[in-house]
C-alpha cells in the first residue's frame, strides 16, 4: 500500500497484497540516506577525533555514547512506533524525525572545536539515526507479505550499500577531483571531510523525505485484519526473574574494576550489568502492584519472552558486530600505519591511508549492494541459514587476510569478502526473523533484535582500547584477527537457528486461511 503511483499490486493472497519494484523501492530508499550518515560516521569519526588529538587506545571510549544512546533509543522507539497512529502513520513520523536531528548533527560534526563538543554530537547523530532506522526494519514486515520478506531486505541492502558507496568515496572525490585538501593544521578537520558532512546531510534527510511522502501505511484496522484472531489476543505481563541477581552481578564487577584498579572503561559494563538488574527489579515489582502497563515494564516483559529463534539469532548478532565494531574503529589506524607507514593523524601518509580506507569502505558496500539481489535466490537453493553461515565465513577469511597481505590495493580483495558477508548480515537474520514474529509487534522486537547490534559496540568500546594499549600499540593490525575469530563464530553459532522456509501464518500468531 504505497503511495507515488506504488499502488500494491492485487493479488489472491490471504496475507498483504504484494509489491512491485517501484513499490520496494518506496518502502526502503530512505534507507540510503540513512545508511549515508552511518558510513560517513564509521568512515571518518574516528579521523576527526583523531585530528582533534585523541589518541588510539582512546578512540574506542568516544565512541561509548552513541551505541549506549541506541541501546535505550531502540527499545523506546519500538515500542512506541508499535502503538502510534496518526495523520502520518505509524513509523513515517519516526523516519522524518530522526532524519531532521541526524542532518542537523552531520553539519556539526565537523565543525566541533574540541573532543567534547565532537563526542556530544557523535551521540545525537547515533541516537538520530537509530530513531529512523529501528522503524525501517519494522515497516518491511508491516508493508509486506511474508513470501516477500527477503526481497524487501535485500531492496534495504542495496540502498544501504549505494549510500555507503557515495559517502564512503565522498572525502577522496572531493580531494582527487575538486580539490578540495584533505590535510589540515592539528586540532583542524580536513575541508574535505567537512564538505562531504554536509553534502551527506542533504542526501540523507532528501531521501527519508521520498519514503515518507511516497508510502502509505496500512492503517490499524488493516493490519489487525492481516493478523487474524492474534491480533487482539490478551496477554498476561511477566518479566522472568533474575533481577536482584543482575544487580548483585553489576556491583560486583564495579567492584572487582576498582579493587584491581582495571582499566576505568570496565566500570561500563558492571553499569549496564547492574542497570538491567534495576530495571527487572522495578518491573517485577510493578507487575507484582497490577502496574504493569508502563513502557519499561512491557519492554522488559517482551525481552524476557522472546521468541525461540530470535534468542538464538541474538547470539549470531552479539558475535557478528562485535567484529564489525572492530572492524569500523581500527580500520583507519591500521591501514594508515602498516599501509602507509604513518601513525600521525597530521602527515600527508596518513591522511592518504584514511581515504584510501574510504575506498575500501566504498568496496565491501558496493558489493554488498550489487550480492543483496543474489542472496535470496542463493537462499531458494540452499536455505536462508547455509547461506548466511557460508557469507559470515567469507568476511572471516577476508578480516585475517589483513595480517597477511602487504599492498593497499590488494586489501580490495578482503574487502570483496567482507562485502559478502556485509550483505548477508544486512538481510538475511532480518529475513529470518521477521517470520518468526508477531506482527503487531514487530517494532519491538525490531528495538530488542538491535540491542544485540548496539551492545558490542558498548563492550568492543570498552574492552578493545585497553587491549591495543597493552598489547598492539606498535601495530594495531592484530585486532584484525580478533574481529575474524569473533565472526567465525557467529557462523558457528547460525548452526543453532531454525531455517524457516515460510512458515505457515499459525507459526506466526495468526490462524490459516481456511482452504
Amino acid at each position: 500500500m504505497s503511495g507515488g503511483g506504488a499502488a500494491a499490486i492485487a493479488t489472491d493472497d490471504p496475507d498483504k497484497p504484494s509489491q512491485g519494484v517501484s513499490g520496494l523501492w518506496n518502502i526502503s530508499f530512505g534507507f540510503f540516506g540513512i545508511q549515508i550518515g552511518f558510513a560517513l560516521q564509521n568512515a571518518n569519526v574516528s579521523r576527526i577525533f583523531q585530528s582533534l588529538g585523541t589518541s588510539i587506545d582512546d578512540l574506542p571510549l568516544l565512541w561509548i555514547a552513541a551505541p549506549l544512546t541506541g541501546l535505550l533509543v531502540q527499545p523506546l522507539i519500538g515500542h512506541f512506533s508499535d502503538r502510534t497512529w496518526g495523520r502520518f502513520g505509524r513509523r513515517r513520523p519516526y523516519f522524518f524525525a530522526g532524519a531532521l536531528l541526524a542532518a542537523l548533527a552531520l553539519v556539526g560534526m565537523p565543525n566541533a572545536g574540541g573532543l567534547l563538543v565532537a563526542a556530544m554530537l557523535l551521540w545525537i547523530l547515533d541516537a538520530s539515526l537509530n530513531v529512523s532506522m529501528e522503524p525501517f526494519r519494522a515497516f518491511v514486515g508491516d508493508m509486506l507479505p511474508a513470501r516477500q520478506h527477503a526481497a524487501g531486505y535485500a531492496f534495504q541492502t542495496g540502498f544501504i550499500g549505494a549510500g555507503a558507496v557515495a559517502a564512503s568515496l565522498a572525502p577522496t572525490l572531493l580531494n582527487d577531483v575538486f580539490g578540495l585538501a584533505n590535510t589540515a593544521p592539528p586540532g583542524e578537520v580536513p575541508p574535505s571531510v567537512r564538505v562531504a558532512f554536509y553534502i551527506g546531510a542533504a542526501a540523507l534527510f532528501g531521501a527519508v523525505m521520498w519514503t515518507v511522502l511516497t508510502t502509505r501505511e496500512y492503517p490499524p484496522e488493516t493490519l489487525r485484519r492481516f493478523e487474524g484472531a492474534a491480533a487482539a489476543a490478551p496477554e498476561a505481563i511477566s518479566v522472568g526473574r533474575g533481577g536482584p541477581g543482575w544487580l548483585a552481578a553489576g556491583i560486583a564487577g564495579l567492584a572487582l574494576v576498582a579493587w584491581a584498579d582495571l582499566d576505568k572503561q570496565l566500570y561500563l559494563l558492571g553499569a549496564l550489568l547492574a542497570g538491567f538488574g534495576l530495571a527487572k527489579t522495578f518491573a517485577a515489582a510493578r507487575v507484582r502492584a497490577g502496574k504493569g502497563g508502563d513502557a519499561l515494564t512491557q519492554i522488559v516483559g517482551d525481552l524476557a519472552h522472546m521468541p525461540e529463534t530470535m534468542k538464538r539469532l541474538c547470539l549470531v548478532q552479539f558475535c557478528t558486530w562485535s567484529a564489525l565494531f572492530i572492524m569500523w574503529i581500527f580500520t583507519t589506524p591500521v591501514v594508515a600505519q602498516r599501509f602507509f607507514g604513518s601513525a600521525d593523524p597530521s602527515s600527508a601518509a596518513y591522511n592518504e591511508g584514511a581515504d584510501w580506507v574510504g575506498v575500501l569502505f566504498a568496496t565491501y558496500n558496493g558489493v554488498a549492494a550489487v550480492a543483496a539481489f543474489a542472496l535470496p535466490v542463493v537462499a531458494r537453493s540452499i536455505g536462508l541459514r547455509a547461506t548466511h553461515i557460508a557469507c559470515l565465513l567469507a568476511g572471516a577469511l577476508g578480516y585475517a587476510s589483513f595480517l597477511l597481505l602487504s599492498s593497499p590495493t590488494a586489501l580490495i580483495g578482503a574487502m570483496v569478502l567482507i562485502g559478502i558477508a556485509w550483505a548477508s548480515i544486512l538481510t538475511m537474520p532480518y529475513a529470518i526473523l521477521c517470520d518468526a514474529l508477531p506482527p503487531r509487534k514487530l517494532g519491538i522486537y525490531m528495538g530488542l533484535f538491535n540491542i544485540f547490534v548496539v551492545l558490542p559496540q558498548l563492550i568492543v568500546s570498552s574492552v578493545m582500547g585497553p587491549i591495543v594499549k597493552t598489547f598492539f600499540m606498535d601495530d594495531p593490525t592484530p585486532v584484525m584477527l580478533i574481529a575474524a575469530a569473533v565472526l567465525a563464530s557467529a557462523a558457528l553459532a547460525m548452526l543453532r537457528v531454525p531455517d524457516p522456509r515460510r512458515p505457515s501464518p499459525a507459526a506466526r500468531g495468526r490462524p490459516a486461511p481456511a482452504e
